[in-house]
């Protein structure tokens, strides 16, 4: 699910035509791009055609991420991190023909419609996950899943009572080595119904007229929502004493999500620091009534794979998911799910660091966001990190000025400074010419 806060930011802003300055690339089932400014009115994923429209936002750079499918390939570090997941939940919960109860969904489409990305969620109108700064569009009825909570409702419908959904996401963010624009996630939904009431020897009531209150919500007795909680909380530390060991020190904290209530992270004590590990909660029932359900309630929990991999393996950089390097992928092409491994630096090339700064456009709105998936689609993993370091606003000039940072670093080879500088004034002049700024 969507378990995570998100921020207020400014909307991008919204142009007629969506123009983009690109190298000649060609994955499977993404239009091939020739290298130069181009205007196209439809894109192609996976053999499907989307008109764009003034609220496409997404980028060459992004799409070229969607066939990668990380989680699926044998002996990767997020694979052996979803195996795991997997092997814990086969093993506890089991059919009465011993075969396991969740079903695992990992190669559903990552195109979805906005209704089944948030409202199917509950998600609110002006919740800043449905920004143009915050979530990659195809157009105003497509975009790139937010989360794999994105397929749950169809899942439900389709008569699923207990599965597990992994695959790659897509949020606009902040660039820096714990965030990506593409990250995985697990997804884990369990539906009870009367008859599985009966086989936990518990004869309780589901459903009343009743209040909503901070332990349960409106519909639902007092003690079905016990029972979710603890055999939720029940699933998710015996995962977490699968992933963290046996003896760990563990915490709930009470939070809020639109999709579930009541609500929680799961916190753990590791290397002397509390760390969050996942969200989840007791599914809100109209979630269910609108996907059909009308006699059982449920619970949910979502996760991010990359979180997990970097303390567990101790891999310092997101960015090196995607590296194809052999000095990264050989550490890991042995290991299975049951493997301990203690990820050794690959990369000991110096960093390039360059400053860059300008005064914000007065006509349009201007977004931090913008900025970085500009970074990014010049720089890409060459591009370490972007920090805003300094803002001020000139009250004679009446302009906002921002100065960010960025720190170029090749995972591979030692980078010169000539060669990150080609890519800071390619930077530079994409800003001006794309966001409206003015340098300093």
């Amino acid at each position: 699910m969507l378990f995570a806060t998100l921020s207020m930011r400014l909307p991008r802003t919204q142009v007629k035509s969506f123009f983009i300055t690109i190298q000649k690339c060609h994955i499977d089932g993404v239009r091939k791009f020739s290298s130069s400014t181009v205007l196209f009115d439809e894109l192609e994923i996976n053999k499907k055609k989307y008109k764009t429209d003034n609220t496409t936002n997404v980028r060459p750079r992004i799409l070229s991420h969607l066939d990668r499918k990380l989680y699926l390939q044998k002996h990767h570090p997020l694979c052996l991190i979803k195996e795991k997941i997997i092997y814990y939940m086969h093993d506890k919960y089991r059919s009465k023909y011993h075969t396991p109860r969740f079903a695992v969904i990992d190669q559903l489409d990552p195109v979805v419609t906005i209704k089944d990305n948030f409202d199917s969620l509950l998600v609110p109108k002006d919740h800043p996950s449905r920004k143009l700064s915050d979530s990659y569009y195809l157009n105003s009825e497509y975009m790139l899943r937010a989360h794999t909570s994105a397929h749950q409702s169809n899942l439900m419908r389709m008569g699923l009572d207990h599965f597990l959904v992994v695959g790659d996401v897509y949020r606009r963010d902040e660039i820096d080595r714990s965030h990506y624009p593409v990250f995985h996630q697990m997804e884990g939904v369990s539906l009870i119904d009367n008859l599985m009431l009966g086989k936990m020897n518990e004869n309780i009531k589901m459903f009343e007229a009743g209040e909503r209150t901070e332990t349960k919500q409106g519909v639902h007795t007092q003690d079905i929502s016990n029972l979710c909680e603890a055999d939720l909380k029940n699933c998710l530390v015996g995962l977490a004493k699968a992933l963290f060991g046996q003896n760990i020190e563990y915490r709930w904290v009470d939070c809020y999500f639109p999709f579930t209530h009541p609500s929680w992270e799961l916190e753990v004590m590791f290397n002397g620091e509390w760390l969050e590990v996942l969200g989840c909660g007791v599914m809100e029932q109209q979630i269910l009534h609108e996907a059909g359900i009308q006699d059982k309630v449920g619970w949910a929990f979502g996760l991010g794979l990359e979180r997990l991999a970097m303390i567990l393996y101790g891999i310092p950089d997101i960015r090196l998911f995607w590296s194809q390097d052999s000095g990264f992928l050989n550490q890991f092409k042995d290991a299975t799910h049951e493997s301990v491994i203690k990820f050794k630096e690959v990369s000991k090339n110096p960093q390039c660091v360059n400053d860059v700064s300008f005064w914000l456009p007065k006509d349009q709105p201007y977004d931090s966001n913008d900025f970085y998936d500009l970074v990014r689609e010049a720089g890409g993993p060459t591009v370490e990190q972007v920090t805003l370091v300094d803002e001020f606003f000139h009250p004679k000039k009446g302009l906002q000025s921002h100065c960010y940072r960025i720190v170029y670093r090749h995972m591979d080879r030692p980078l010169t400074n000539e060669e990150a500088n080609v890519i800071h004034n390619d930077i530079k002049k994409n800003a001006v010419d794309k966001l409206g700024v003015t340098m300093r």
